[in-house]
């Protein structure tokens, strides 16, 4: 049986050692909460009431629980206030030396049977509980921020950690109504380790020009359903917080490059650029611990509004393809006033396209989204062919074929002898290079990619990729023509799994990596990336939806494009692969689908 804790102290009242306070009070532990100088002890205190108080404002907590809760709680200067507690738990900064130290008093202050515990994001437990003559009563409790909401917490169990004190931490965060995955002591544990490489990674496309901060930060939220981009997220963090992270992981985990922190990264930490608490980071805000944007200098001109007019030459479009991507895209331009050219290769792949469309706006209309007299007019904008020569009248043509190289070259040289000149060809390619279709014609100046995201009517994103070849006024007839579609258009540069699945699919080959050194299970991983950063899905869920095999094919052009060694598809990943385990689709992937 795991012992009763009844008393806890927590040292250092930041943001994080108030919100770790307010957990523990709300579920009925008292708590002797201790800073180093009355005006932090103060400052955490207003951090504390002011949280319970926007609680009880919004409905989430009664006026008699906050007084309750608050009356839990001993603010105290110094450690000697918790020699009765029977847990202690330190969040102060990040610095090994500080916690070392720290733990060294604690060791001596403390009751012998007193657990110790550090909430360190990065740092080595094992280190830091070497300061101590206990130890085996040392663990890694790790909240994640706000702690009053977030359900995650990683449990961290050194090698001499005592099995009792772990079943004891674990008890304790299901009293507090957490959910708790409990891991051995390794660089950034699991979902530090897996969010800050695709953190650093988004900073790098910023730095080299690839794309501006709101598409990179909009294709994440929109194409992959993040409750935040990867940019704003660091501006929340604090920058200089994510570069100690990264900085720590490099020389703990292996030097690993995919956390060797980007240059940008120390630039902006040495300038003072530290995201939301100072007011300016990669965003700019109203003032320091503000959360509202302001408009700054790097804060695009053109509204939405703008944008459509650009593409008001543009009427009539041609969408070649009949897969599922093809049905969307007809959908989508049909519904948005366009009259809609729908190319095919035969006369009966024409009629299934045409139902999975009807059958798509009949849906629309049985929930509430489409008007009956809409969904008429829409189907009364398509005309059906099996002849690419119908295209030589229309403005736009969009490429939705299979995913082969030579298949799109052959049908854009086709197109560019059949379409009159100044039509933009669009290509939906999702990880060939558009260059090498734009190649194929005698007019690469009006070739781009638009990628649509699966399933088209329903996804706000479109990333807009444009050639070194591709005209300017291409690329702003395309984000036009979005605007007026409802999109959100992205634009970024021809280079492998242009923004989204370039930062997506290297996190999910991060996570397989980690499965495959048995650091942590699958049901533990997607845990700790749905509650611990807010995800909609874990990675293993997602790679058995999206299928092993295009995840691999993803990674292996990501690879053999960018050579960069943290790229590698995980060996796990292939062999996975080879064995016929693909996810969903083929019933077993990471998991076992054919009984659910």
């Amino acid at each position: 049986m795991a012992r009763e804790i009844a008393s806890v102290g927590v040292v250092g009242l930041g943001t994080m050692g108030a919100g770790i306070v307010e957990v523990f009070a709300r579920n009925g532990l008292d708590v002797v909460a201790v800073e180093v100088t009355d005006e932090a002890l103060e400052r955490g205190r207003a951090t504390l009431t002011g949280s319970t108080d926007r609680a009880v404002a919004k409905g989430k907590l009664s006026a008699a629980d906050r007084d309750a809760l608050l009356s839990r709680v001993t603010f105290e200067v110094g450690l000697p206030a918790l020699d009765q507690v029977d847990l202690v738990i330190e969040a102060v900064p990040e610095h090994l030396d500080l916690k070392q130290r720290i733990f060294g008093q604690l060791d001596k202050i403390c009751k012998p049977e007193t657990i110790l515990a550090t909430n360190t994001s990065s740092l080595s437990v094992t280190e830091i509980s070497v300061a101590t003559s206990r130890p085996n009563q040392v663990i890694g409790i790790h909240f994640f921020n706000p702690a009053p909401v977030m359900k995650l917490v990683e449990v961290i169990r050194t090698v001499v950690t005592s099995p009792e004190v772990v079943a004891d931490v674990e008890a304790l965060c299901d009293r507090l109504g957490k959910v708790d995955v409990t891991i051995s002591d390794r660089a950034g544990f699991i979902a530090n380790a897996l969010l800050f490489g695709y953190l650093n990674q988004a900073v790098s496309m910023l730095e080299s020009r690839y794309a501006s901060r709101e598409d990179i930060d909009a294709a994440m939220k929109l194409g992959c359903g993040l409750p935040m981009g990867p940019l704003a997220l660091m501006d929340l963090i604090g920058v200089d917080t994510a570069y100690e992270i990264l900085d720590t992981m490099y020389r703990r985990g292996g030097r690993d490059r995919r956390h060797a922190p980007v240059p940008l990264i120390k630039q902006m930490v040495t300038a003072g650029l530290l995201g939301r608490k100072s007011g300016r980071g990669f965003y700019t805000y109203e003032r320091p611990g503000s959360p509202k944007v302001v408009p700054d200098d790097q804060t695009p001109p053109t509204t939405a509004a703008e944008a459509a007019d650009g593409g008001s030459g543009i009427t009539k479009v041609g969408v070649v393809g009949s897969g599922t991507m093809a049905t969307g895209i007809i959908e989508v331009f049909a519904r948005a006033g366009y009259e809609v050219i729908s190319v095919t290769r035969g006369a009966e792949k024409s009629a299934t396209v045409c139902e999975a469309v009807k059958t798509s706006l009949n849906k629309g209309v049985v929930r509430g989204k489409v008007a009956e007299a809409d969904r008429d007019a829409a189907l009364g904008r398509i005309t059906w062919s099996a002849v690419l020569d119908h295209l030589a009248d229309v403005d736009l043509v969009v490429e939705a074929v299979v995913e082969e190289l030579s298949v799109k070259k052959a049908l854009f040289a086709s197109l560019d002898e059949i379409c009159k000149p100044g039509v933009l060809l669009a290509t939906t390619t999702s990880s060939l290079p558009v260059v090498d279709i734009a190649m194929a014609t005698q007019r690469p100046a009006d070739v781009l990619g638009l990628h649509f995201f699966n399933p088209a009517p329903v996804m706000q994103l479109v990333e807009v990729v444009g050639t070194i070849r591709t005209a300017p006024e291409a690329v702003a007839t395309a984000r036009a023509v979005c605007a007026r579609l409802g999109k959100t258009a992205v634009v970024c540069g021809d280079r492998s799994g242009f923004v989204v699945n370039a930062l997506l699919f290297p996190y999910l080959n991060d996570a397989v990596k980690m499965l495959e050194a048995s650091y942590s299970t699958a049901d533990d991983i997607d845990h700790a990336m749905k509650l611990g950063c807010g995800y909609p899905m874990g990675p293993f869920e997602l790679l058995d939806v999206v299928g092993l095999d295009v995840a691999l094919a993803i990674q292996r052009e990501l690879y053999l494009e960018l050579r960069e060694p943290g790229f590698a598809p995980a060996p796990l990943l292939e062999h996975l692969v080879t064995a016929g385990y693909l996810g969903r689709k083929a019933g077993r992937g990471f998991r076992d689908h054919t009984h659910r």
